[in-house]
């Protein structure tokens, strides 16, 4: 596979209504969408960049087992390519994207490293069970856990949000990531590590996301509470708060119009690629974060300040 690292040469101009000058900002793509949530990677256009090639591990993750769910594309996929480059062993549960699956183990095979899918409904507490019983199995023990797998939908009121949307994506976003931690934490130790991913719409309320917001919330609450409770274990447990990167969600989620413009309103009036938030997850994951726990890491371009 092949990718042009570099970023959309069409300028578009808006304006910034809190700098209240014209800015100009470059789309990293153009009108699509999918009627699948949480979306394929191998549809989109352009595709999402998920390898930064001057990124060189230097062992911070050596020997290290990470289970990161919905790792078969997106920013896990950007996480999960960074953690085998640091010498990291990986698992990926995943929903039905299989086409995506095999591509990110085939690529992570390509770098040398050691990839396990597993493929089920995170809603379900027995794929919990089975994640860390195949993990256990296939490489004796479990390091750090990246809570990635999420959908979202756009609705434009509460109204419209009807009562089965809400409970899947409580259900995904907030039961799946408890269910997991749950089965994973008697098999973590002093040193290991936990990754939540909540979202900047929580910090702005994305007045079309009521629901996915609410998800992200909770899970800001429930990594504060989580890393009091083990801190004293030395178990840390911190959050990623993206802002908008070109991932599955996004096609899978927004009307097409709405596409180009994603991330024109950050600081550097731009989105981003998930390669850019790569290193977040490894200074997360790693001991150069020793020190840091209860904490919502803000990779946004700007968008979200304070």
């Amino acid at each position: 596979m092949d990718y042009d690292y570099k970023f959309g040469n069409t300028a578009y101009k808006y304006f910034d209504k809190v700098g209240l000058q014209c800015k100009e900002y470059r789309i990293l793509a153009p009108e699509q969408e999918q009627l699948k949530q949480p979306g394929l990677e191998y549809k989109m256009e352009p595709r999402p960049i998920f390898d930064n090639p001057n990124y060189h591990g230097s062992g911070k993750l050596k020997d290290k087992v990470a289970i990161i769910t919905g790792g078969d594309s997106g920013l896990g996929r950007a996480a999960a390519v960074a953690f085998v480059k640091e010498g990291a062993k990986v698992v990926i549960p995943y929903y039905d994207e299989h086409e995506d699956a095999q591509e990110t183990k085939a690529y992570l095979e390509k770098l040398g490293g050691s990839c396990l899918l597993i493929s089920g409904d995170i809603r379900d507490k027995k794929f919990s069970q089975k994640i860390v019983e195949m993990t256990l199995k296939e490489y004796g023990k479990i390091n750090i856990l990246v809570n990635n797998a999420g959908v979202q939908y756009q609705a434009p009121s509460l109204e419209c949000i009807s009562d089965e949307q809400f409970d899947k994506t409580m259900q995904v976003n907030v039961y799946g990531l408890f269910y997991l931690t749950k089965a994973v934490l008697p098999h973590l130790h002093a040193g290991d590590s936990i990754i939540n991913l909540s979202s900047i719409t929580t910090f702005y309320g994305e007045p079309e996301l009521i629901d996915y917001v609410t998800t992200k919330g909770a899970i800001v609450g429930f990594t504060r509470a989580l890393a009091r409770n083990l801190a004293l274990k030395n178990i840390r447990v911190n959050a990623i708060a993206p802002g908008f990167f070109w991932t599955p969600l996004q096609p899978a989620c927004w009307v097409k119009e709405k596409i180009p413009s994603l991330g024109a309103d950050a600081a550097m009036a731009r989105g981003a690629m998930p390669y850019e938030l790569a290193p977040t997850f490894v200074f997360l994951a790693s001991d150069d974060s020793s020190y840091v726990t209860g904490q919502v890491i803000h990779n946004n371009g700007g968008q979200v300040m304070g």
